[in-house]
């Protein structure tokens, strides 16, 4: 193989992966989409210019805080930064936005969202146990009891009947 075939392959890796897949080419996305120079983003995120410039190339991989930053300073979610250097699971920002949104929402009552937080972290459950070896989901099952689901939050949260017109 040539050395231009081996510079052709290597090239033709990062074909197939989107530009926004790592975290380098995710910000400078962000950064540009915001209509900021680097060096913009670099004084309102409190980093150097050349320091932000390698972490756009790919070159640095920045720590939890200084992505606390660049997300502050694009107005983007650091958790999602946080996913893209690979700190969190995006699975864990899931869980994380569902409850928030739930204990958030103005309009249900108090009963109405901790039975919602409970069906839904009762499928949560679920789904984790489908993904399990079948002897450790027998384990995690044998495990669980009648009472996980609180019935009585469920039943507080059902809307009273509206009476009938007639």
């Amino acid at each position: 193989m040539a050395v231009g075939d081996e510079a052709a392959d290597a090239g033709g890796e990062h074909e197939h992966a989107s530009p926004l897949d790592d975290l380098g080419s995710y910000i400078r996305h962000q950064r540009e989409s915001a209509a900021l120079s680097l060096r913009k983003l670099a004084k309102i995120a409190g980093v150097s210019n050349p320091y932000l410039s390698q972490i756009e190339r790919g070159l640095r991989k920045p720590s939890a805080e200084i992505l606390q930053a660049i997300a502050k300073a694009l107005e983007i979610s650091s958790e999602t930064l946080y996913v893209k250097a690979g700190i969190l699971d995006e699975r864990e920002i899931v869980v994380v936005d569902v409850e928030a949104a739930v204990a958030a929402d103005p309009h249900l009552t108090g009963p109405q969202r901790q039975a919602l937080l409970e069906m839904y972290r009762s499928f949560r459950r679920l789904s984790e146990l489908k993904e399990q070896r079948p002897s450790r989901r027998r384990q995690l099952l044998d495990a669980l009891t009648p009472g996980d689901v609180d019935d009585a939050a469920i039943r507080a949260a059902e809307p009273a009947a509206a009476p009938e017109d007639g």
